[in-house]
């Protein structure tokens, strides 16, 4: 008997037939009951999750858009393809991956920064996992490394439930909602007590097709006195139509645990980043943020750190460019609950050819949180008379015993800075070029080498106007 194929049991009636291609299959645009209860049957969904889905999708045609922040007007969820599978499955083999699809990870230096410096790659394309693999040393460790929808049905599902969304809630916002109904894809990392991962894990996810959305989910959990550095990539290519990304990253410290979650985001111009990120710590435990923002039309991404243990710190480092047609809000939010927690929040913003760059920090100091610290530093730089960056600072401190502080500045490129470097025998352009890369020397030295050269090449790209 001939094997049945990957796609021979799609349901066309909520699957795009016009718009199928050899490799890809689409549901139709906009966002139904019977589009996600496909999805869920997709994924072959435990009964909880599906419920779940439908709930939140509820949620979602209740919530209004926020009504602050940068315009999403030109984002019309009717005409916004929520699922786009590729006619594969996973596999933990590079050689079993489609040529087309391993080409186009291969050209953004996968799997070959894998070889060199990771413990461990998953590899996204559209709304699927494709490629996840961990070295056996690592699982040796007892470590876990493995897609979301494997971890929902398999040995962990009890932990995935306990888990999952309760750190970002359906009813959070809008696009909370649309996440909690859509979500596919995504990492889930388990870290076991003791166990250090001296060696980074890396998720990285490609949207490749015009007109959707991808909607990853990742879910850390890293427990008492264990250590873990995690990155996560971003890319897609442009297209003359609106991408959406709303994806979404759950994060659990435990007691005198310590997390660093780097991400350097590549998104093409046509992309509404409208990711969020949460995390809480636990006593003694510390969140690290490392975050590099490129490309989108318009982002609204502000990690959250919930500081609920005493003696618990965040700390969140990040640069964003804004370029030509780019509106990029992005921030970052510390809640303090414990006694003696500490947090650090140090930004770098570069504004470019009209680029819109908004920066907003929110530190909320709860009453118990006594004998807390908390310091906020954002530096913006403007490269041009019409481009424009704004700071907008909050902070709700409810203990006297207390110590908050705030700066920020704003200013352009020293013509004297260039000059001395043309002086030297550097073009104008390069010379402007390394300025910027110093300035945003903060977010390049905390990643590792390979990244922190992708990063300083993407600055050298918005400077010569190359990224689309």
């Amino acid at each position: 008997m001939e094997e049945k194929t990957y796609v021979d049991d799609i349901d066309r009636s909520v699957y795009d037939i016009k718009n199928e291609e050899k490799d890809v299959y689409r549901v139709k645009e906009g966002l139904t009951p019977e589009i996600v209860a496909q999805i869920s049957r997709e994924k072959k969904d435990p009964p909880w999750m599906e419920l779940f889905r439908l709930q939140s999708l509820q949620i979602y045609n209740q919530m209004r858009v926020p009504d602050w922040g940068p315009s999403l007007e030109g984002l019309d969820m009717e005409h916004i393809v929520t699922y786009v599978r590729p006619n594969t499955h996973m596999s933990a083999r590079w050689s079993d991956v489609p040529e087309e699809i391993k080409d186009t990870f291969e050209r953004l230096g996968i799997p070959k920064a894998e070889r060199k410096s990771l413990a461990g790659v998953g590899a996204q394309y559209d709304s699927e996992l494709v490629y996840h693999h961990v070295r056996e040393e690592v699982a040796a460790q007892g470590v876990v490394y493995t897609d979301m929808e494997s971890a929902l049905k398999g040995e962990y599902a009890s932990m995935v439930r306990k888990h999952f969304m309760k750190l970002v809630r359906p009813n959070d916002h809008k696009f909370a909602a649309l996440h909690g109904a859509v979500w596919s894809g995504g990492s889930f990392v388990y870290v076991p007590p003791g166990i250090s991962v001296t060696v980074p894990l890396q998720s990285y996810f490609r949207l490749n097709a015009p007109g959707a959305g991808q909607f990853e989910h990742t879910l850390i959990i890293v427990d008492e006195g264990a250590d873990l550095h995690f990155i996560e990539g971003c890319s897609a290519p442009k297209y003359n139509v609106a991408n959406l990304h709303a994806g979404c990253v759950e994060l659990y410290v435990g007691k005198k645990a310590r997390l660093r979650y780097s991400t350097i985001e590549n998104w093409s111009k046509n992309m509404y980043n409208l990711n969020t990120k949460r995390a809480v710590v636990e006593e003694g435990g510390v969140i690290e943020w490392v975050s590099g923002s490129f490309g989108s039309h318009v982002s609204c991404l502000y990690p959250m750190s919930i500081l609920k243990g005493k003696d618990s710190r965040a700390e969140f480092t990040g640069i964003t460019f804004a370029g030509k047609g780019q509106c990029l809000d992005t921030g970052a939010k510390i809640v303090h609950q414990g006694k003696n927690t500490s947090s650090f929040i140090n930004t770098r913003s570069i504004s470019k050819d009209g680029g819109i760059s908004t920066f907003r920090s929110s530190v909320v100091v709860a009453k118990d949180a006594k004998q807390s610290r908390a310091a906020v530093s954002c530096q913006s730089l403007m490269l041009d008379s019409f481009s424009r960056s704004d700071t907008i600072p909050a902070m709700d401190i409810r203990t006297p015993d207390a110590d908050i502080g705030h700066e920020a500045r704003i200013g352009r490129i020293s013509e004297d800075a260039v000059f001395y470097l043309m002086s030297r025998g550097i073009g104008e352009e390069d010379a402007r070029a390394m300025i910027v890369s110093g300035f945003a020397e903060n977010v390049s030295r905390e990643l590792p080498l390979e990244y922190a050269v992708e990063m300083n090449n993407l600055i050298q790209l918005e400077m010569k106007g190359s990224i689309g």
